[in-house]
């Protein structure tokens, strides 16, 4: 078997809204000569339980991860992380690692998601920001750029997750100057901060996209500054563990 130095650190299971379960993945992964794996389930959050793990799926997940670091001790090191969103309130003492996510934009007392399909973003921007996507990337930027002080982030997950549907910029122009603006000084915040940035395949992998998260112009300035990035597949199914990371 050939071995890879390639692993991935964005991976969910079916504790969360992944396909497999967390030995399925192991095995993949080892299957493909992985050094190692690691599995960051969605955080719980209480005013959406659609796609997270429970309180008592994340224990079991916790159980179960650590049962499998001992099963396969020597043969591939298995990480326990978790995606922790924005608004999550749950403890991250107990993980390896950390990946800090803003999944919504908290306007006038609503949850707005900024991931979940194209026809509810444009819905949300037309309702609570009078159609001006500029100034809705201006909020979704500011928490951002506040991930690592609410979570303690190691690695921030999907810089620009509000480009989700924005192929060849349908909704909005990404090279307006005040998207930029806002993207560029989130990332200039968390550059001052000691997490790392992932390059993210997940939607090319659904057909959503045709470039990773986060944009060149965003990995640019993260270039320019010595940030430090790594490659994750967002993994949600075991066929797309190191999906396109041969092509970034």
């Amino acid at each position: 078997m050939e071995k890879t130095t390639m692993s991935n650190y964005h991976t969910h299971t079916v504790y969360c809204d992944g396909n497999d379960t967390p030995e399925a993945l192991v095995l993949e992964a080892i299957r493909l000569g992985c050094p190692s794996i690691g599995f960051s389930g969605h955080s719980f959050t209480e005013f959406d339980q659609s796609y997270c793990m429970s309180r008592e799926k994340t224990e079991e997940y916790k159980r179960e991860v650590r049962a499998l670091k001992e099963k396969y001790r020597g043969q591939i090191e298995i990480l326990l992380g978790v995606e922790q969103d924005y608004y999550s309130e749950e403890p991250t003492d107990e993980y390896d690692y950390v990946i800090g996510s803003v999944h919504y934009i908290l306007k006038d007392g609503v949850y707005l998601t900024v991931d979940w399909t194209r026809e509810q973003q444009e819905e949300d921007v037309k309702i609570y920001y009078g159609g001006d996507f500029y100034a809705y990337a201006e909020d979704y930027y500011k928490i951002v750029a506040d991930i690592y002080r609410k979570t303690k982030c190691d690695i921030v997950g999907h810089f620009d997750l509000i480009t989700k549907f924005n192929q060849d910029d349908a909704l909005f122009d990404t090279k307006d100057e005040r998207y930029r603006n806002a993207a560029l000084a989130a990332v200039r915040a968390l550059l001052k901060t000691p997490a790392a940035f992932e390059i993210n395949t997940g939607a090319i992998a659904r057909g959503l996209r045709t470039e990773p998260y986060p944009a060149k112009f965003i990995l640019d300035e993260i270039y320019r500054e010595g940030g430090e990035v790594l490659i994750t597949s967002d993994c949600h199914a075991k066929e797309n563990l190191l999906f396109g990371f041969d092509c970034v």
